[in-house]
Order: C-alpha cells, then sequence, then structure tokens
C-alpha cells in the first residue's frame, strides 16, 4: 500500500510538472500562429494521444457503447471544453503576460461554490463570501502588472477573459460531476468532438486556418496538446484512483502556479512583478480557506 502511495504520488506530480509548463508553451504557440490554430492543433494531439491510450488500455470499445443522449452531452460538453475554455483562455494569453493570465485561472474552485449557490440552490456560506473576496482581491492586484501608484488596470479585455475562462470551467465542472461514464473515454469523445467541430467551422467558414507553418509555434501547439490537454490528466486520473484519500493527491495542485512562474521567467524571460506573487497569494489564501470549511463539514 506504501508503495502505491508513492507510486500515486511521482504520477500526481508529473503531471503537476505538466501544468506548470502549459502557460510557457501557450505564449510560444501564439508566438506565430493564432489562438484558434493553437487549439485546433492541440486538440487534434490530445484526440490521438486519448485514441492510444484507449487501444493500450482496451477500453476503446466502452466510447461507442453510450446511447445517442450521450453522444449530445459530449457535443455540448465539448463546446465548453475544450472550445470555449480554451479560446478564451489563450485569447487571454495574446493580450496579457503569461504570468497574468496563469494565476487568474485558478479561481474556478470559487466561482464554481458561487456558481453551484445559484444554480444548484447550495446555501452560500459566509466564509465562501469572505474567501470570493479575498481572492478577487488577488486578482485585482495582479492585474495591476507592478503598477500600484496609479491603480489601473491594463489590458482590462485581457483582464476578463483569463478570470471569465475560470467561469466557463467551472460550468464545465458542474457538467461534467452529472456525466457517470469513465473519463477516459468522455475525455476522448470530448476532443474527438471537439476537433470535428472545428474542423467543420474552418471548412465552411475560415479556411485560412489551416494555413500553418510548421514552425515553432506549431510544435509549440502540439506540446500543448502533449502536456497540457492529454498526459497529465492521465497521469492525475492513475494517481486519483491509487489513494483512498484524495484529498492527498488534490492540496498539491496549488505547487502548479508558483511552477509555473518560474518557467515563465527562466524561459519566457518574463520578469515576475511583486504584484503577481502577492496576488497568488491572496487567491490561494481565499481557495484555501473555502478548502477548510468544506473539510470541517465533511468531518461533522
Amino acid at each position: 500500500m506504501e508503495k502505491q502511495k508513492k507510486t500515486a504520488l511521482i504520477y500526481a506530480l508529473l503531471a503537476i510538472l505538466s501544468w506548470s509548463t502549459a502557460s510557457t508553451a501557450f505564449k510560444f504557440s501564439l508566438f506565430e500562429l493564432t489562438y484558434y490554430q493553437v487549439l485546433y492543433v492541440s486538440s487534434l494531439v490530445a484526440t490521438i494521444m486519448y485514441f492510444v491510450f484507449l487501444v493500450i488500455e482496451n477500453k476503446l470499445k466502452e466510447a461507442f457503447q453510450f446511447q445517442k443522449k450521450d453522444y449530445l452531452f459530449t457535443f455540448l460538453s465539448a463546446l465548453l471544453n475544450p472550445i470555449a475554455y480554451y479560446l478564451i483562455l489563450l485569447k487571454a494569453y495574446s493580450l496579457l503576460p503569461a504570468q497574468i493570465a496563469q494565476p487568474m485561472n485558478y479561481t474556478w474552485p470559487l466561482i464554481l461554490v458561487l456558481i453551484s449557490s445559484v444554480f444548484l440552490k447550495q446555501k452560500l456560506q459566509l466564509i465562501s463570501i469572505i474567501s470570493l473576496l479575498i481572492s478577487f482581491f488577488g486578482v485585482l492586484v495582479i492585474s495591476l502588472q507592478g503598477n500600484v501608484s496609479s491603480i489601473s488596470i491594463k489590458e482590462p479585455f485581457g483582464v476578463f477573459l483569463a478570470a471569465f475562462s475560470a467561469v466557463v470551467w467551472a460550468f464545465y465542472w458542474i457538467l461534467n460531476v452529472k456525466d457517470t461514464r469513465g473519463e477516459s473515454a468522455k475525455l476522448f469523445l470530448d476532443f474527438f468532438s471537439a476537433s470535428i467541430l472545428m474542423t467543420l467551422y474552418s471548412v465552411f467558414f475560415a479556411p485560412q486556418m489551416f494555413e500553418i507553418e510548421f514552425n515553432r509555434s506549431f510544435y509549440a501547439a502540439i506540446y500543448v496538446g502533449l502536456f497540457e490537454l492529454a498526459f497529465p490528466f492521465l497521469l492525475w486520473m492513475k494517481a486519483m484512483k491509487m489513494v483512498t484519500d484524495n484529498s492527498q493527491i488534490n492540496n498539491l495542485v496549488y505547487l502548479s502556479p508558483f511552477l509555473a512562474l518560474i518557467f515563465i521567467h527562466f524561459v519566457l524571460g518574463e520578469q515576475i512583478y511583486y504584484t503577481t506573487l502577492v496576488g497568488l497569494f491572496f487567491i490561494l489564501l481565499g481557495i484555501g480557506l473555502s478548502q477548510s470549511r468544506k473539510r470541517k463539514l465533511i468531518k461533522k
């Protein structure tokens, strides 16, 4: 059992390390490709990787044994993620430094609480409101991009998109909870559906989207498909299956934004603003308060 926990920890840390490089890869991919092209290439790569995984695990038939309503559900799911979520997020990255766009996405657990109170009629606790305010203060600090004297937000539309991507992910999470299908088959179908939808859109409305050169941005988009959309999710799923208490693994994910800043600084060459670090602290503080409240309720 101890060996299994260590293996799960290794899988989880590899997934986190992989996700931590995504922000840097996003920026590289956007140097010479549009955000739509980046998503199109990376989604195709992810589809192939999930297909290969299902074949290796002898689970491919699971993806084709669902009812018609399940496939309609898949198309709805694919519109949220990867299409809407990553198009919004990549557009934000095209407008903002990576160190600004990346941390804002981590507000999604708190936005999930807010959405659940509205759509799922879950009571909004005072601690949840305080947590939201603390984390959104962190978002505001990050958006200042090192300039606190003017108290003005640089690239407000980019900031809005980065924050709104967290809203889209929260809606996708709620939708995903209601889907009881196997995770690997579900992810394959999501990305396969997204690839079909984007291909049809390109053929009929934007054929220029196929004009992709084999340059550094193209290879960065392939990297995004492998190490943001595919491998880390597969590793994370394996890790979660190996532990009895998911909290042993879940809390490790908050290492990712700090590791990402290291890659952003040393690979992209961005000078990290002190406001990024302060804002990220407040975002994670808000999430931590919210999560601690949940754990107390579970113990009761």
